[in-house]
């Protein structure tokens, strides 16, 4: 018996020194990479950067920001809104909703973006079989219009996704306590549905923010656009990207503070009183489980 204990502990030991020197590999690793990426960038601050012109462009970049900030809040709010009806829409008892959602949503994921910003931006205007498209400023309503078809489709698939994880016994719960199928979904489903996608539809959002580079192909002067037009003339590609590169993270980390609110405000231990529904209806589909 004491040499087994003297060997468990023996193996514990040497379990434990393993997992330090991983630990320290990895800090090692981390410290090496974060002072290689300091110094390529201090680098390129002090000899590829001209900081007389990062001053003169950046009006240009601010204004082509606003233009982006402008097109991910409209097509954010609609993309998730279309998002949602597309997801009740593939849970949908009706065999004709179900296949019509579905193949919405394998269209969109299934073609590239750059396809469907064409489709929308060049195809649609030449449909128009009498006189001129009555759009004078097609680019910024296509750019609209594809950002949100497209990412409405990834939206779907996550309200879908989080409405699967919810257990059977909250609709029957609901169910038992007088609601409709429509207003248990609505009450109960829904909301924790909502919670359980609001990780995926919120790195959706991020994608998003970044997948407005590709509207430079249908004349949207973004961020991008500007990019390329000072490179254009200027010849020098380092300066136009350091306002790139801060514009973006601007957006997108403010995005991300919006969904970690998002998902605290959704937690579930929340003593709201939509908590304490939820909690009593988990509570009543447990007793129903157990009986």
């Amino acid at each position: 018996m004491a040499d087994a204990h003297g060997e468990s502990e023996t193996a514990g030991g040497g379990v434990m020194m393993r997992d330090g020197l991983i630990r320290r590999i990895g800090e090692a690793l981390s410290v090496g990479f974060v002072l290689i990426v300091v110094g390529v960038v201090a680098w390129i601050l002090s000899a590829q950067v001209d900081f007389d012109l990062l001053e003169t462009v950046f009006p240009r970049f601010v204004e082509a920001f606003w233009l982006v900030v402008r097109i991910v809040a409209v097509s954010s709010v609609l993309s998730v809104t279309l998002g949602v009806l597309v997801g009740l829409g593939r849970i949908s008892n009706s065999p004709l909703t179900s296949r019509v959602t579905k193949g919405y949503v394998e269209f969109f994921r299934g073609t590239p973006l750059l396809f469907q910003l064409f489709l929308i931006y060049i195809g649609v205007p030449s449909l128009w079989a009498t006189g001129e498209f009555p759009i004078q400023e097609w680019s910024l309503p296509a750019a609209v219009i594809g950002l949100t078809l497209n990412h409405a489709a990834y939206v779907g698939e996550a309200i879908r996704g989080g409405i699967d994880a919810v257990p059977d016994g909250q609709m029957e719960a609901a169910r038992s306590l007088g609601m409709s199928r429509v207003m248990a979904l609505r009450e109960v489903v829904l909301p924790q549905a909502w919670r359980n996608a609001l990780a995926a539809i919120g790195n959706d959002q991020i994608i998003l923010v970044k997948d407005t580079s590709l509207l430079t192909v249908i004349a949207v002067p973004e961020i991008m656009s500007v990019f390329r037009n000072v490179n254009s003339t200027t010849f020098d590609p380092w300066t136009p990207l350091v306002w790139v590169c801060l514009f973006y993270l601007a957006i997108t980390l403010s995005m991300s503070q919006i969904v970690g609110a998002l998902e605290r405000r959704a937690d579930p231990t929340s003593q709201s009183r939509g908590g304490q529904v939820k909690t009593l209806l988990r509570r009543d589909s447990a007793s129903q489980e157990g009986n």
